[in-house]
């Protein structure tokens, strides 16, 4: 029986590892352990999994969660560059404490949607992904919620991440006040679902989806004269 050829080319597998090779040790000194439970870690490692595998889940989970999440990222930045403040979420790009190396590796806000693209494309999306990714996403919440520094706290290093996730608001230096921290939280666990992550399933899924009966094509090989079911 011969091999399936893969789906993905080595070269891409090689890249992508070796970006996370070093951007992971590089975050850990600088920023901690607690930056990479922020969605956009998460969904590395997901993308991680996904090109090495070759499996659609884990990259259809990082495309829910993050693909809208990015595009605002994007226009925060050309926002911030343009000297007219949006949301402030890239302020960080423009800390003259942080080296350009380090803030360079924060490009991959940029380019991460289309390599995510690329990736359901080429693997099919697989529309278990939104409930997946969203029970993830609202356990990052929790865990930010409850156990990480909340908005507005002083820590010794500043580059420590406060607020991860935004469960406290938009803005790092001090929670928002429109409601309740608690309400905050429901709203902004539900919002994500519906603002972010449900459109971007029917999107995929649509452009992307498996065809209706894929998995029970009729093989071309035969066994005894009978069609090889799949």
């Amino acid at each position: 029986m011969e091999a399936a050829t893969p789906k993905l080319p080595l070269a891409l597998k090689l890249a992508f590892t070796a970006f996370l090779a070093v951007m992971v040790p590089v975050y850990y000194v600088n920023y901690g352990p607690t930056n990479f439970l922020y969605f956009c870690d998460i969904s590395l490692l997901l993308c991680l999994i996904s090109i090495w595998t070759e499996r659609a889940l884990p990259a259809s989970m990082a495309a829910v969660g993050i693909l809208l999440p990015q595009v605002f990222w994007c226009l925060d930045f050309l926002g911030e560059l343009l000297g007219m403040r949006l949301v402030g979420m890239t302020g960080y790009m423009f800390d003259a404490n942080r080296s350009l190396f380090l803030r360079g590796l924060s490009f991959f806000h940029g380019w991460l949607p289309f390599l995510l693209l690329f990736l359901v494309k080429r693997l099919r999306y697989d529309a278990r992904a939104l409930w997946a990714w969203t029970g993830l996403a609202w356990g990052l919440c929790l865990v930010a919620y409850f156990l990480l520094p909340a908005a507005g706290t002083v820590l010794p290093d500043p580059k420590i991440p406060v607020n991860v996730n935004y469960v406290f608001g938009f803005d790092d230096a001090h929670p928002q006040t429109w409601m309740s921290a608690p309400m905050y939280l429901l709203v902004w666990m539900t919002g994500l679902l519906v603002v972010f992550y449900l459109p971007t399933h029917l999107v995929l899924r649509r452009l992307f989806g498996r065809p209706a009966g894929q998995k029970n094509q009729v093989e071309p090989a035969r066994l005894g004269g009978e069609p090889v079911l799949g």
